[in-house]
């Protein structure tokens, strides 16, 4: 198929995407603007004074878990307060749509808001954890966690922006604790931070699902962090058509896509995936 004639052509997609049998989506933080999940990356990517991304490590956890707890305490009761948007449950329309006809439809996520099973996606993986997951560095128990806050030592924190002086750190004994028996370690977001690799079985369920599609969606990603950044490549090598929705397109993939939709993912996927 040739990437130039069929870059914007919605008729050519949709006889693809009828002939498809397995597709598979990814998708980054493009498909949850509409819902108004903040990205906290590039230039304007703040919470207080901090660089997001500086607060999404190990490193910063080890130092001032208060701090970073206060970031994702904030974070996560942004995700609680939205909703899935139009993307997302067309999204999820589709997987119902195709399963009920014996094909196969899976997403493979880079976000972190839990948006997609939200709007009732079954097929999920999620590339970069969950803030609605907790990880005990005592026991490793992994458990989901959609507590409003999380912990009491937690309401009322997590502004985004203060006036005057920062608020005293929370005590360590009163920041998220284990509920595994009497096990009482501490928590952490179940998040992939800057710095930690992807968890194994994860990444090679992902690329499992790659390796069989016969049709790839990029929804709402720029495709430059790593190892996402390297999927839709090894499809396209395959010889299977890519088709990307996104406000811009991604300069790292253009010359290997299929179709390339402008546009918010709102509107652009529900008219490429027949949901309206």
């Amino acid at each position: 198929m040739s990437a130039r004639v069929c870059l914007s052509d919605m008729k050519a997609f949709h006889d693809v995407f009828k002939k498809s049998k397995n597709v598979v989506v990814l998708t980054g933080a493009g498909v949850s603007a509409e819902s108004g999940i903040p990205t906290f990356r590039g230039a304007g990517g703040f919470w207080r004074t901090y660089q997001a991304t500086d607060l999404a490590t190990p490193t910063a956890f080890k130092r001032d878990p208060s701090l970073v707890w206060e970031f994702y305490h904030y974070r996560r009761e942004v995700v609680m307060a939205s909703s899935p948007n139009k993307a997302h449950t067309a999204l999820a329309e589709a997987e119902r749509r195709l399963t009920a006809e014996g094909h196969k439809f899976n997403i493979i996520t880079q976000n972190v808001d839990g948006l997609h099973a939200r709007a009732g996606s079954t097929n999920v993986v999620e590339l970069h954890g969950s803030l609605m997951k907790t990880r005990c560095l005592k026991c490793g128990e992994v458990r989901v966690n959609s507590d409003s806050p999380i912990c009491e030592a937690l309401r009322g924190r997590g502004l985004p922006k203060i006036e005057g002086p920062s608020p005293p750190s929370i005590p360590t004994e009163e920041l998220p604790r284990c509920q595994n028996g009497g096990c009482k370690g501490l928590l952490r977001p179940h998040i992939v931070w800057f710095g930690e690799g992807l968890e194994r079985t994860v990444l090679e369920k992902a690329e499992s699902l790659l390796a069989e599609c016969d049709l790839c969606l990029v929804i709402g990603t720029s495709s430059v962090v790593y190892p996402a950044a390297a999927f839709a490549p090894a499809v396209a090598a395959r010889g299977v058509p890519v088709a990307e929705f996104n406000v811009e397109d991604s300069p790292t993939i253009h010359d290997l896509l299929a179709f390339y939709f402008k546009g918010p993912c709102g509107s652009t996927v529900p008219e490429a995936l027949g949901v309206v």
